[in-house]
């Protein structure tokens, strides 16, 4: 039978009902809609799509071919068998809190079996575009992403704590979540490749090939950002000012800044939000779709994390 799943609990985020999702790349045509925690649909995400599952027992057969590379973390650690078969490979394994299964774009899945409930588990998709030079900055064989193996489960620290920070902007939207997503999916395909497919030839490169964030376009960098930070800024846009690949630029302005492009984003959007407020002059849920909220209430969330109170306290204080 296929695995059973429970109603969608309550989470952080938005609420969720079947009529909200949208095809397969969110895993409901694979896995069924009842057990749906969280999904990126309305998110507007670029670069991955993600959805947080609650797995009841039971054995999936899936005979379909699948369009994405997808990632699944269990983010508890259930203690369930996993069982799955798939490109000629059996794979059984105890779930812990960590646990990684990878099953590349292309190949058809023949089972999976669950032996015990899984409460919370991360299925990340990744889309083909993220395997080329112009996403990774190098010039890659075009048979890499044919090279990326059908894998045993497996730990990765690094690759785990993307997920955890995937499962955490789903459930509690931020500022600069979009900008978070797409900054991860590049780390998260640049460490694919690193480590799990065949070596392929590449040409040479360094930081210095591709150029470093120097003084002037830093400062062009910068002042798109306040230029624009209540629009969609998205880590294509400003890489593409810097000169640099999306993954060299991640890197470069960390280490220009002392942060990632999302959190320096997320602190200028708080600081355009307070302005906003104390001005008084518009309701706070036009401020929150502003700065790239999907409602008022993730936005009053992320807001009194930060500033210790409510938007609306916050506006009563200052006016």
């Amino acid at each position: 039978m296929l695995p059973q799943i429970l109603p969608a609990q309550e989470t952080q985020g938005d609420e969720m009902s079947p009529g909200d999702i949208r095809g397969p790349e969110f895993g409901v045509e694979k896995y069924g809609p009842s057990g749906l925690l969280a999904s990126s649909v309305d998110r507007g995400w670029n670069g991955l799509t993600a959805a947080l599952f609650h797995h009841e027992p039971g054995v999936l057969n899936w005979k379909n071919v699948q369009p994405d590379t997808e990632i699944c973390v269990d983010l508890r650690g259930s203690r369930s068998i996993v069982t799955r078969t798939g490109g000629g490979i059996l794979d059984r394994t105890v779930a812990k809190r960590g646990t990684i299964w990878m099953s590349p774009a292309g190949l058809q899945e023949d089972l999976l079996d669950i032996s015990d409930v899984m409460p919370n588990v991360l299925h990340i998709y990744l889309p083909d575009s993220h395997f080329s030079a112009d996403s990774l900055g190098g010039e890659l064989d075009n048979s890499v992403l044919a090279s990326l193996r059908f894998e045993n489960s497996f730990q990765d620290p690094l690759l785990a704590e993307i997920a955890y920070a995937i499962a955490s902007e789903l459930q509690s939207q931020t500022s600069s979540g979009r900008l978070l997503i797409e900054t991860l999916s590049s780390s998260l395909a640049a460490r694919l490749i690193q480590n799990y497919v065949s070596r392929l030839p590449a040409r040479a490169s360094s930081d210095a090939q591709y150029g470093s964030l120097d003084h002037r376009r830093l400062s062009r960098v910068l002042d798109y950002i306040e230029a624009n930070i209540e629009g969609n800024l998205t880590l294509d846009e400003l890489a593409s000012i810097a000169c640099l690949s999306r993954f060299h630029f991640a890197r470069a302005f960390k280490l220009a800044m002392g942060q990632p492009p999302h959190r320096y984003v997320s602190a200028k959007r708080m600081e355009r939000a307070k302005a906003l407020l104390a001005k008084g002059d518009r309701p706070i849920v036009d401020i929150a779709l502003a700065l790239g909220f999907s409602s008022q209430a993730n936005f009053s969330r992320a807001f009194q994390l930060i500033a210790g109170q409510a938007p609306g306290q916050f506006r009563r204080t200052a006016l």
